[in-house]
């Protein structure tokens, strides 16, 4: 059989960017077939390399964030440096850059210079606050886009102060809007013959983005939407509860013909039959009587009676998965969504596959984020450059 060709197979992707937020945009590209040129610093590369669990003194996550991409390490401060990138440039469809605006300017890198090089280039920028407004040059990660976008303000419990999600969900959030923008800035280029542009993401928009409808509750009813732990008022019944031998299941029986049959499930005839729960507004009012009564019966059993009795009433509910159980789950295997790769010393190691999921030209891992600057001679030999022009660039530091 024929391996199908990815979707984005001919794109052409510079990355100026480290850690989360542009080289996570730029690995969405990388997995469905963009050549992804990542551009790091001859002293040390990324920071990502060196950040949460190492193995052999490289980052797992390293491994993950930069697969099928290309590392090139040039010294953005030396003119012969700066070169490289702008003839990269040329001829690049696309730029991911996350540095604070005003940076890539100063360097001779900025939006105006490289729409001279390349008029159709696409510029995909990620930072704290965008490229315009009174706080365009402050500096700011992914905590500070979840806080001020509003999504750390509504997580967590009424009676203590916000809380963090497990990851960093603003910078991966704006990573997507980017990805979603390139393409569509990509079609705009193709179908309607314009030049490139500039997709301006800002990561407390991107949050915001997400906030569903916080804004409009409160124009028009001057509601705040507050912590309510992990429930939602006004999505009744949906809620974590505790099994006899100490598991967590979450129940999501919101839906009007799905709370019928947990209400059957548990042998509650007349619940299910109560007319003044038959909607979510009914459900609503009488949540904490109804949360008291599912706690109760979730109590009473193991976590697999609970789970196989819910299953069979088609209600929706999971335990709440570790990544432990996630190695062991026949959906997350049948689904290929733990992708077997080989570390530089042999070793296996399971990682992430790759989403979305396309029927006729899938993405994949090629390989794993490379060793710093291994693709450098060979990226510059393409651009025109020989090997003695290469060992003076990089006897002169620019490379």
């Amino acid at each position: 059989m024929t391996t199908p060709t990815k979707p984005l197979a001919g794109l052409k992707v510079v990355e100026l960017g480290t850690l989360i937020a542009g080289p996570f945009a730029a690995r969405i590209l990388a997995e469905f077939g963009a050549e992804v040129i990542k551009i790091e610093s001859p002293d040390g590369g990324d920071p990502l390399r060196k950040w949460r669990k190492l193995y052999e003194g490289t980052s797992l996550w390293w491994y993950l964030q930069a697969r099928n991409k290309k590392s090139v390490t040039v010294n953005l401060k030396h003119p012969d440096g700066v070169e490289v990138v702008r003839r990269l440039v040329a001829e690049a469809d696309i730029v991911v850059e996350n540095f604070r605006p005003g940076v890539l300017d100063k360097l001779g890198l900025g939006w105006e210079a490289l729409a001279k090089i390349n008029p159709g280039l696409v510029m995909v920028r990620l930072s704290g606050f965008g490229q315009s407004g009174p706080m365009a040059q402050q500096p700011g990660f992914g905590a500070i886009g979840e806080s001020m976008g509003g999504l750390r303000y509504v997580t967590g419990f009424p009676d203590r102060p916000p809380v963090k999600t497990g990851i960093s969900i603003g910078d991966s959030i704006a990573a997507l809007w980017g990805a979603l923008g390139a393409l569509m800035a990509l079609r705009h280029r193709e179908v309607n013959g314009g030049a490139g542009q500039v997709v301006d993401v800002a990561l407390y928009e991107a949050v915001f983005a997400m906030m569903e409808s916080l804004v409009p509750e409160f124009d028009v009813f001057g509601f705040v939407r507050e912590r309510t732990g992990n429930i939602m008022p006004g999505i009744t019944p949906s809620n974590t509860h505790t099994t006899r031998d100490g598991r967590h299941i979450t129940i999501g029986a919101n839906g009007d013909a799905i709370f019928r049959r947990l209400m059957r499930a548990m042998g509650r005839e007349d619940l299910a039959e109560d007319p003044t729960l038959a909607d979510n507004g009914g459900r609503d009012a009488r949540r904490d009587e109804l949360y008291a009564l599912i706690d109760a019966w979730v109590a009473q059993h193991d976590e697999a009676a609970v789970l196989a009795t819910l299953a069979a009433a088609e209600v929706p509910a999971s335990r709440i998965y570790s990544v432990a159980d996630m190695f062991a789950d026949p959906q997350f295997l049948a689904r290929e969504m733990l992708h077997t790769v080989t570390l530089p010393d042999g070793r296996d190691c399971r990682m992430p596959g790759v989403v979305p999921k396309l029927s006729a030209t899938p993405g994949g891992s090629e390989w794993i984020g490379p060793a710093l600057g291994e693709h450098t001679d060979a990226v510059l030999a393409g651009l025109g450059y020989d090997d003695a022009r290469i060992a003076a660039l990089r006897a002169a530091g620019a490379i």
